[in-house]
């Protein structure tokens, strides 16, 4: 399920960048089984490596259909691709819900829980950056296809497909939604007429042209300059929203004492759990972060997973230095009096709205609007790879331009269409999210168990294990009182009126 190399028969092998002696070349012997069809060609060579120092056998499966895809096609990325990338796709607009887990938890355990979870997300990206060159000769450039190699193609699928789906579509959907409100918002701060909007279902199809336009670059790497705007965007806004209450000083009559959640044990529960969801699914993005390595070009000197960590440390400082001060300052701001059902920019606008240059206010959500037009073409990257490759499977030959953009505008079309007829699936985010946890804390620490065959009762082991675990009865924990959530306060369920 993993790809080696691009193109017929090139090698990603550890011994083909070396130099070898004359005497070495006697004593190396090959065999060589080709299989040849008109577009693939398939190579098995079993190598007498006892010169070489290598013992094992090395089995080689390319795959050209790797060199027609968005995600692989292109893999001369760097350092500063992978970093524009994991920032762009790391912040979002969930983490503008920060302030209200910790108006739930208080100081003390908020900032624990942000803190831990913030470690846990970044040890399980590292397991990934390990894992997408594992196996010699191989790699693993799509997490759905890690999953397959980790736990079988059946229970691979089960696992990761729904999470992976939804994290990139889904996401998508969502971003639609979103972006919609904030554009509405945005046309009654400039136009200072509050009685005229645009309808919903307009802002949701500008949205959309306007995501689906940018999105018509053919690959990943192309994408570069869209998600160093993406990353500019993101981290600019996220610093004057978290700036500028400061500035303004905090209301009268800001408490910080946890909410009060009422006597019901089960509703406490669902508060405190609720909040938990709300910090954990503010980290976001391992569903790409095999799909940004693959981006990277890698040999056996030089492999792919040192850039892409330096790239996930420089990017996650980054992104650190935005949400933690956004849940800080939140807090310090508004207390507990912030909105459940808002986030800190409709706090803002609330309480200093009245006071703030409608230019500031205007600026600060045309550049959210931006960062979620780049944010959708990264998270759609995995859907139109996943197109295409049907179509490769199939015709057993590269995707044209027009079938390219073809499946562009079918998707773009199909997010609208869901986006408009169920633009209340932000309030089941808590509940699709808690059943998306483990592909971000669960299944890497498993799949680096299967895969690198670790030593049972070894560190590593116990604390993959562990972490697992505990993983799993969190991600239970969330589902149950997403749904206790739902119960209680009802959904309003408004098909086709975004």
């Amino acid at each position: 399920m993993g790809e080696v190399a691009d193109g017929s028969c090139v090698e990603e092998l550890d011994i083909h960048n070396q130099t070898i002696s004359k005497s070495a070349q006697q004593d190396h012997q090959q065999v060589v089984t080709i299989n040849e069809s008109t577009t693939e060609t398939q190579c098995t060579r079993s190598y007498s490596t006892a010169s070489l120092g290598i013992n094992d056998e090395v089995v080689l499966n390319p795959q050209p259909q790797d060199a027609w895809l968005p995600i692989t096609e292109s893999r001369n990325g760097n350092v500063c691709s992978s970093v524009f990338h994991l920032i762009s796709s790391g912040i979002g607009f969930q983490a503008l819900s920060l302030p209200i887990a910790l108006a739930t938890l208080g100081w003390t355990w908020g900032i624990i829980s942000l803190s831990l979870a913030y470690t846990w997300q970044l040890y399980t990206i590292w397991l990934l950056v390990q894992l997408a060159e594992s196996v010699p000769g191989t790699r693993y450039s799509r997490y759905l296809h890690l999953s397959i190699a980790a736990f079988g193609p059946k229970l691979g699928k089960l696992l990761a497909l729904f999470p992976v789906m939804y994290l990139s579509g889904g996401s998508c959907v969502m971003l639609i939604i979103t972006a919609g409100g904030y554009m509405e918002t945005f046309y009654k701060i400039l136009s200072g007429d509050e009685a005229m909007s645009f309808s919903g279902i307009l802002c949701f199809l500008v949205f959309t042209y306007i995501a689906i336009t940018i999105a018509q670059s053919p690959n990943l790497n192309s994408i570069t300059k869209v998600s160093m705007l993406g990353a500019i965007t993101g981290i600019a806004s996220s610093t004057l929203i978290w700036a500028l209450p400061i500035s303004k000083g905090k209301p009268s009559g800001v408490s910080y004492q946890p909410r009060e959640m009422g006597e019901s044990g089960m509703v406490k529960f669902g508060g405190i759990f609720n909040a938990i969801g709300i910090i954990v699914l503010a980290f976001r993005g391992h569903n790409l972060v095999l799909e940004i390595q693959g981006t990277l070009p890698s040999n056996q000197n030089h492999k792919s997973s040192k850039p892409m960590w330096r790239g996930v440390i420089i990017s996650y400082l980054i992104i650190a230095m935005c949400l933690f001060p956004l849940a800080i300052a939140g807090f310090w701001a508004y207390g507990n009096q912030i909105q459940t059902n808002g986030g800190m920019l409709q706090a803002y606008l609330q309480v200093h709205g009245d006071n703030t240059s409608k230019y500031v206010m205007g600026l600060i959500y045309l550049l959210v609007l931006i960062n979620c037009l780049t944010t959708f073409n990264i998270y759609a990257i995995p859907v139109f790879d996943n197109l295409e490759m049907r179509y490769t499977l199939v015709k057993k030959k590269r995707c044209p331009d027009w079938v390219r953009v073809g499946f562009r505008l079918f998707f773009g079309g199909l997010a609208f269409f869901l986006a408009v007829a169920f633009p209340f699936l932000k309030s089941l985010s808590a509940l699709i999210g808690g059943i998306a946890f483990p592909l971000t804390y669960v299944y890497p620490c498993f799949m680096y168990i299967f895969i690198k065959k670790t030593r049972p009762n070894g560190a590593i082991w116990w604390i993959n294990l562990g972490l697992g675990c505990l993983g799993t009865i969190l991600s239970v924990l969330l589902v149950v009182a997403a749904l206790w959530n739902l119960a209680t306060k009802g959904l309003n369920a408004n098909f086709f009126r975004p």
